[in-house]
């Protein structure tokens, strides 16, 4: 039996670091989905500092940057692979929104919405945090939130100078 081949999706991925070597932690992560066999990075934005939001009091600023790639992954494969990804940089996850060497969080999924019990997209608060919208916006300022029916741009400009 023939298996038909999956159509190449469009995703976001955000990326997040508040460990050192922070940058080096971002780069390493498009590295490794660079190297992806079921991925294609065609993009990604400028790294923002910023403020951690949530978790534990007194951790160090994250750096923060969005990736536009293209995928025949499933999103559970795409998340699947993503995690694997964080696991190899060496992401713990112990405590809740606390500091971490990698954070990769599926943004969009093309135009799908998807909830699982280990899948929510669009991500749940994307729509809330400046430091995801801001790189996304960067790179892809019409990509449109399939719930909001809203661009990235037209988000980020809804939180005017509003934190976070």
């Amino acid at each position: 039996m023939k298996t038909k081949k999956r159509q190449s999706i469009e995703v976001f991925i955000a990326l997040g670091s508040n460990l050192e070597p922070r940058e080096k932690y971002l780069q390493r992560a498009v590295n490794l989905m660079s190297e992806h066999a079921g991925f294609e990075v065609v993009m990604v934005s400028a790294s923002y500092e910023t403020q951690p939001v949530g978790g534990p009091p007194d951790q160090e600023m994250y750096l923060n940057a969005v990736a536009k790639i293209r995928t025949t992954l499933d999103p559970e494969s795409l998340l699947d692979a993503l995690q694997a990804i964080e696991r190899e940089l060496g992401r713990k996850r112990d405590t809740f929104w606390g500091p971490r060497t990698i954070d990769l969080d599926i943004l969009l999924y093309g135009r799908e919405i998807i909830s699982t019990d280990r899948l929510i997209v669009p991500h749940p608060l994307m729509h809330e945090r400046k430091f995801v919208l801001e790189p996304l916006a960067q790179i892809a300022p019409d990509a449109v939130h399939p719930i909001l029916q809203m661009t990235a741009r037209t988000i980020l400009e809804s939180l005017g100078e509003e934190e976070p």
